[in-house]
Protein backbone atom coordinates (compact mmCIF):
# COMPACT_ATOMS: atom_id res chain seq x y z
CA UNK A 1 0.00 0.00 0.00
CA UNK A 2 0.93 3.73 -0.12
CA UNK A 3 2.43 5.81 2.45
CA UNK A 4 0.79 6.59 5.91
CA UNK A 5 -2.63 8.18 6.05
CA UNK A 6 -3.36 11.83 6.93
CA UNK A 7 -2.07 12.76 10.63
CA UNK A 8 -5.56 12.65 12.59
CA UNK A 9 -4.49 15.86 13.56
CA UNK A 10 -5.92 17.42 10.60
CA UNK A 11 -8.55 16.38 8.51
CA UNK A 12 -8.10 14.74 4.96
CA UNK A 13 -7.75 17.52 1.38
CA UNK A 14 -9.80 15.43 -1.26
CA UNK A 15 -9.73 17.15 -4.65
CA UNK A 16 -13.31 17.04 -6.54
CA UNK A 17 -13.07 17.23 -10.41
CA UNK A 18 -14.81 15.63 -13.14
CA UNK A 19 -15.33 15.53 -16.76
CA UNK A 20 -19.35 16.73 -16.72
CA UNK A 21 -18.46 20.12 -15.86
CA UNK A 22 -18.71 22.78 -13.01
CA UNK A 23 -22.73 22.50 -13.16
CA UNK A 24 -23.36 18.70 -12.89
CA UNK A 25 -25.70 17.36 -10.60
CA UNK A 26 -23.39 14.12 -9.79
CA UNK A 27 -20.09 16.49 -9.01
CA UNK A 28 -22.25 18.57 -6.62
CA UNK A 29 -23.56 15.00 -4.51
CA UNK A 30 -19.83 13.70 -4.95
CA UNK A 31 -18.15 16.81 -3.21
CA UNK A 32 -21.16 17.54 -0.67
CA UNK A 33 -20.42 13.76 0.57
CA UNK A 34 -16.74 14.22 0.76
CA UNK A 35 -17.33 17.66 2.78
CA UNK A 36 -18.50 15.91 5.56
CA UNK A 37 -15.52 14.32 6.69
CA UNK A 38 -12.45 16.02 4.83
CA UNK A 39 -11.60 19.40 3.68
CA UNK A 40 -12.66 19.64 -0.03
CA UNK A 41 -12.14 21.70 -3.18
CA UNK A 42 -13.74 21.47 -6.49
CA UNK A 43 -12.15 22.07 -9.94
CA UNK A 44 -14.20 20.91 -12.80
CA UNK A 45 -14.19 22.05 -16.60
CA UNK A 46 -16.62 24.89 -17.19
CA UNK A 47 -18.27 23.03 -19.99
CA UNK A 48 -19.22 19.35 -20.73
CA UNK A 49 -15.44 17.13 -21.58
CA UNK A 50 -16.90 13.80 -21.50
CA UNK A 51 -14.91 11.22 -23.79
CA UNK A 52 -11.96 13.44 -24.14
CA UNK A 53 -9.67 11.02 -22.87
CA UNK A 54 -6.61 12.21 -20.65
CA UNK A 55 -5.85 15.32 -22.77
CA UNK A 56 -3.34 17.80 -21.36
CA UNK A 57 -3.72 21.00 -22.99
CA UNK A 58 -0.21 22.28 -23.84
CA UNK A 59 -1.14 24.99 -26.76
CA UNK A 60 -2.83 27.69 -25.03
CA UNK A 61 -3.24 29.09 -21.78
CA UNK A 62 -5.51 28.29 -19.31
CA UNK A 63 -8.42 30.30 -17.11
CA UNK A 64 -8.66 28.93 -13.46
CA UNK A 65 -11.46 30.84 -11.75
CA UNK A 66 -12.98 30.74 -8.51
CA UNK A 67 -16.61 30.15 -8.76
CA UNK A 68 -19.80 31.06 -6.30
CA UNK A 69 -22.48 29.88 -8.78
CA UNK A 70 -22.45 25.91 -9.01
CA UNK A 71 -24.42 24.87 -5.09
CA UNK A 72 -20.94 23.76 -3.06
CA UNK A 73 -22.13 26.12 -0.21
CA UNK A 74 -18.77 26.98 1.39
CA UNK A 75 -16.52 24.25 -0.69
CA UNK A 76 -13.69 26.49 -2.66
CA UNK A 77 -15.07 25.53 -6.55
CA UNK A 78 -13.09 26.27 -9.28
CA UNK A 79 -13.77 26.23 -12.85
CA UNK A 80 -11.25 25.73 -15.99
CA UNK A 81 -11.83 25.86 -19.33
CA UNK A 82 -10.07 23.25 -20.31
CA UNK A 83 -9.74 18.97 -19.88
CA UNK A 84 -10.34 17.12 -16.96
CA UNK A 85 -6.77 16.21 -16.44
CA UNK A 86 -6.09 19.86 -17.29
CA UNK A 87 -8.38 20.56 -13.83
CA UNK A 88 -6.09 17.78 -11.35
CA UNK A 89 -2.76 19.37 -12.94
CA UNK A 90 -3.99 23.07 -12.01
CA UNK A 91 -5.58 22.08 -8.76
CA UNK A 92 -2.79 20.23 -7.35
CA UNK A 93 -0.17 22.98 -8.66
CA UNK A 94 -2.33 26.18 -7.63
CA UNK A 95 -3.83 24.75 -4.29
CA UNK A 96 -1.54 22.37 -3.11
CA UNK A 97 -1.30 17.99 -3.33
CA UNK A 98 -4.69 16.64 -1.45
CA UNK A 99 -4.36 13.37 0.08
CA UNK A 100 -6.93 11.83 -2.07
CA UNK A 101 -8.22 12.87 -6.02
CA UNK A 102 -11.61 11.41 -6.71
CA UNK A 103 -13.40 12.08 -9.79
CA UNK A 104 -17.47 12.26 -10.58
CA UNK A 105 -19.79 11.05 -10.02
CA UNK A 106 -20.07 10.87 -13.82
CA UNK A 107 -23.58 10.75 -15.87
CA UNK A 108 -23.55 7.43 -17.06
CA UNK A 109 -20.97 4.39 -16.77
CA UNK A 110 -17.31 3.86 -17.87
CA UNK A 111 -16.91 0.50 -18.17
CA UNK A 112 -14.41 -1.48 -20.12
CA UNK A 113 -12.97 0.20 -23.08
CA UNK A 114 -14.62 3.45 -22.03
CA UNK A 115 -11.26 3.81 -19.59
CA UNK A 116 -9.60 4.15 -22.76
CA UNK A 117 -11.49 7.52 -23.50
CA UNK A 118 -13.20 8.62 -20.51
CA UNK A 119 -12.77 12.07 -18.84
CA UNK A 120 -13.75 11.00 -15.78
CA UNK A 121 -10.69 8.46 -15.72
CA UNK A 122 -8.40 10.51 -17.17
CA UNK A 123 -8.64 12.74 -14.06
CA UNK A 124 -8.05 9.96 -11.97
CA UNK A 125 -5.18 8.77 -14.07
CA UNK A 126 -3.50 12.28 -13.50
CA UNK A 127 -4.39 11.98 -10.16
CA UNK A 128 -1.86 8.75 -10.05
CA UNK A 129 0.90 10.10 -12.02
CA UNK A 130 1.33 13.06 -9.79
CA UNK A 131 1.23 10.12 -6.75
CA UNK A 132 -2.14 10.66 -5.60
CA UNK A 133 -4.33 7.64 -4.43
CA UNK A 134 -6.68 8.10 -6.46
CA UNK A 135 -10.91 7.11 -7.69
CA UNK A 136 -13.10 7.55 -10.42
CA UNK A 137 -16.78 7.29 -10.05
CA UNK A 138 -20.23 6.62 -12.37
CA UNK A 139 -23.14 5.71 -12.80
CA UNK A 140 -26.02 4.13 -15.14
CA UNK A 141 -29.41 5.63 -15.39
CA UNK A 142 -32.63 4.67 -14.54
CA UNK A 143 -35.03 3.56 -17.93
CA UNK A 144 -36.37 7.15 -17.74
CA UNK A 145 -32.79 8.21 -18.46
CA UNK A 146 -32.39 10.01 -14.98
CA UNK A 147 -30.16 9.91 -11.75
CA UNK A 148 -30.79 9.83 -8.18
CA UNK A 149 -26.41 10.06 -6.90
CA UNK A 150 -27.58 10.56 -3.06
CA UNK A 151 -26.71 6.59 -2.43
CA UNK A 152 -23.48 6.54 -4.59
CA UNK A 153 -22.09 9.74 -3.07
CA UNK A 154 -22.82 8.57 0.41
CA UNK A 155 -21.25 5.09 -0.30
CA UNK A 156 -18.19 7.38 -2.84
CA UNK A 157 -17.44 8.78 0.86
CA UNK A 158 -17.03 5.80 2.68
CA UNK A 159 -15.00 3.98 0.31
CA UNK A 160 -12.76 7.06 -0.32
CA UNK A 161 -12.09 7.24 3.34
CA UNK A 162 -10.84 3.63 3.29
CA UNK A 163 -8.42 4.67 0.78
CA UNK A 164 -7.17 7.66 3.07
CA UNK A 165 -6.56 5.05 5.73
CA UNK A 166 -5.15 2.14 3.80
CA UNK A 167 -4.06 3.65 0.76
CA UNK A 168 -3.75 2.41 -2.47
CA UNK A 169 -0.71 0.25 -4.16
CA UNK A 170 1.95 2.32 -6.06
CA UNK A 171 0.43 2.58 -9.90
CA UNK A 172 -3.26 1.39 -8.86
CA UNK A 173 -6.34 3.46 -9.08
CA UNK A 174 -9.93 2.42 -8.54
CA UNK A 175 -12.93 2.47 -10.89
CA UNK A 176 -16.34 2.20 -9.71
CA UNK A 177 -19.56 1.84 -11.34
CA UNK A 178 -22.89 1.90 -9.56
CA UNK A 179 -26.52 0.48 -10.87
CA UNK A 180 -28.96 2.55 -12.01
CA UNK A 181 -31.31 1.56 -9.10
CA UNK A 182 -30.67 0.45 -5.43
CA UNK A 183 -27.34 -1.84 -5.21
CA UNK A 184 -27.88 -5.27 -4.33
CA UNK A 185 -24.29 -5.06 -3.08
CA UNK A 186 -20.70 -4.61 -3.98
CA UNK A 187 -18.52 -6.82 -6.27
CA UNK A 188 -14.74 -6.24 -6.82
CA UNK A 189 -14.61 -6.47 -10.76
CA UNK A 190 -11.84 -6.78 -13.11
CA UNK A 191 -12.41 -4.57 -16.28
CA UNK A 192 -14.92 -6.22 -18.92
CA UNK A 193 -15.29 -6.50 -22.56
CA UNK A 194 -17.44 -3.57 -22.75
CA UNK A 195 -16.80 -1.34 -26.24
CA UNK A 196 -18.70 0.74 -28.79
CA UNK A 197 -19.07 -0.06 -32.15
CA UNK A 198 -18.53 2.98 -34.04
CA UNK A 199 -20.36 4.57 -36.94
CA UNK A 200 -19.92 7.81 -39.25
CA UNK A 201 -23.37 9.63 -40.12
CA UNK A 202 -22.44 12.24 -43.02
CA UNK A 203 -24.46 15.15 -43.28
CA UNK A 204 -24.44 18.39 -45.57
CA UNK A 205 -24.33 22.22 -44.06
CA UNK A 206 -26.55 25.11 -45.62
CA UNK A 207 -23.78 25.66 -47.98
CA UNK A 208 -23.36 22.11 -49.43
CA UNK A 209 -20.25 21.27 -47.42
CA UNK A 210 -20.02 17.68 -46.50
CA UNK A 211 -19.60 17.20 -42.11
CA UNK A 212 -19.37 14.11 -40.19
CA UNK A 213 -20.76 13.18 -36.65
CA UNK A 214 -19.16 10.14 -34.91
CA UNK A 215 -21.81 7.95 -33.38
CA UNK A 216 -21.85 4.32 -31.92
CA UNK A 217 -23.39 1.42 -30.23
CA UNK A 218 -22.74 -0.01 -26.54
CA UNK A 219 -22.08 -3.88 -26.86
CA UNK A 220 -20.96 -6.48 -24.11
CA UNK A 221 -19.49 -9.79 -24.66
CA UNK A 222 -19.82 -10.66 -20.41
CA UNK A 223 -23.15 -8.75 -19.52
CA UNK A 224 -23.77 -12.58 -17.70
CA UNK A 225 -21.08 -11.96 -15.58
CA UNK A 226 -20.67 -10.65 -12.44
CA UNK A 227 -16.69 -11.16 -11.96
CA UNK A 228 -16.91 -8.26 -14.90
CA UNK A 229 -17.49 -4.70 -14.24
CA UNK A 230 -20.41 -4.57 -17.08
CA UNK A 231 -21.59 -7.81 -15.45
CA UNK A 232 -22.00 -6.41 -12.14
CA UNK A 233 -24.05 -3.42 -12.54
CA UNK A 234 -26.00 -4.92 -14.84
CA UNK A 235 -27.01 -7.50 -11.99
CA UNK A 236 -27.71 -4.77 -9.82
CA UNK A 237 -23.99 -4.15 -7.77
CA UNK A 238 -21.93 -1.54 -7.31
CA UNK A 239 -18.53 -2.81 -9.40
CA UNK A 240 -15.44 -1.77 -7.81
CA UNK A 241 -12.56 -2.57 -10.20
CA UNK A 242 -8.59 -2.35 -9.21
CA UNK A 243 -6.71 -0.22 -12.20
CA UNK A 244 -3.12 -0.65 -12.64
CA UNK A 245 -1.55 1.92 -14.98
CA UNK A 246 1.03 -0.52 -16.41
CA UNK A 247 0.25 -0.89 -20.58
CA UNK A 248 3.41 -3.64 -21.19
CA UNK A 249 1.99 -7.06 -21.99
CA UNK A 250 4.43 -8.74 -19.94
CA UNK A 251 3.51 -12.51 -21.25
CA UNK A 252 4.91 -11.71 -24.17
CA UNK A 253 8.00 -9.75 -23.62
CA UNK A 254 9.91 -13.24 -24.47
CA UNK A 255 7.59 -13.72 -27.59
CA UNK A 256 8.38 -10.24 -29.36
CA UNK A 257 12.09 -10.48 -28.42
CA UNK A 258 12.00 -13.89 -30.76
CA UNK A 259 10.90 -12.02 -33.77
CA UNK A 260 11.99 -8.79 -33.40
CA UNK A 261 14.50 -7.86 -36.05
CA UNK A 262 18.23 -6.78 -34.96
CA UNK A 263 19.29 -3.40 -36.23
Amino acid sequence: MSAASPSAARRPRVLVANDDGIFSPGIKALGLAMSEWADVVVVAPDVEQSAVGHGITIRRPLRFKHTAAAGFGDIPAYRVDGTPADCVVLGVHLLGPPDLVVSGINIGPNLGDDLTHSGTVAAAIEGLTLGLPSIAFSQMSNPAGEYEFGASAAYAAKLAREVVARGLPPRVLLNVNFPAQAARGVRVTRVGAHRWVDSLLTRQDPEGRDYHWVAGVSTAHDSDDESTDYGAIHAGYVSVSPVRLDLTAQDLLGEVEGYAPAL
